[in-house]
């Protein structure tokens, strides 16, 4: 039982079916809100917060446990997406990385230790969607110096980490693609994106920064995300 957002209810006055009214959401769905583990979507969340006046931390602390502010949402995202399009041109795809390779990438003197680990722990939580038993199908596409690039230091990491990659190939749900070297330059040069396709038919989109990054849902800017990836995945090498 989720007993902080009980409390909350009862002192605001509310009730699972007064709040759906309001969220605007199915009841049943309102009454599976206070179950433990339940956790609606980001929207839902900052909804029923500002109704009873409460944080989203206070009501629901695993939601916001483990990783930076602004990927919190689009981790609640991904694990409802049932198709992720994931180009990288820099580092291996989080979802794929081992652990060793994510520690590497996140030790840049930027963090400190814990917030390393942390980053760690969140990263490699998040692989879990593909564990499930109804995992979502992820097409990655890398661009070739992604797996040419060495980890200074740690001359072993790389390997482990393309050994992972090519077992990884083998699941039915994963696709990794390669755009070769001879490609040029092409759109996806400026920048990695994920796009996540939800059971609706709607998507959602990942954009990295250098110090953040943000979801963007807006129809104009999928769209031009869904081009760009049309056109990366063309300059791919086959998936055999």
């Amino acid at each position: 039982m989720n007993h902080a957002l009980q409390q909350a209810m009862v002192q605001a006055g509310e009730t699972a079916e007064s709040l759906a009214a309001r969220v605007g959401v199915d009841p049943k769905t309102a009454g599976r809100w206070v179950s433990p583990g339940r956790t609606p979507r980001p929207r839902c969340r900052a909804a029923v917060a500002a109704i009873l006046e409460r944080e989203v931390a206070d009501l629901w602390p695993s939601a916001v446990r483990g990783e930076p502010d602004w990927l919190r949402d689009w981790v609640d995202w991904e694990r409802e997406a049932t198709a992720i399009r994931w180009y990288e041109p820099a580092y291996v795809p989080g979802i794929l990385q081992t652990e060793a390779y994510a520690r590497a990438t996140l030790a840049d003197g930027l963090l400190l230790p814990d917030e390393i680990e942390q980053r760690v722990h969140s990263r490699l939580k998040r692989q879990e969607i593909l564990d499930r038993d109804d995992p979502p199908l992820l097409l990655a596409v890398l661009d070739v110096m992604v797996l040419r690039r060495p980890v200074h230091g740690h001359p072993g990491v790389m390997r482990e980490q393309v050994e992972h990659l090519a077992r990884m190939a083998e699941l039915p749900y994963v696709q990794i693609l390669v755009v070769p070297e001879d490609a040029g330059i092409y759109p996806g040069l400026q920048g990695g994106f994920i796009l996540a396709t939800l059971g609706d038919g709607s998507s959602v989109a990942h954009l990295d920064h250098q110090v953040d990054a943000q979801v963007v849902s807006t129809p104009d800017r999928i769209a031009t995300l869904q081009r760009v990836w049309e056109i990366i995945r063309g300059e791919a090498l086959s998936r055999r």
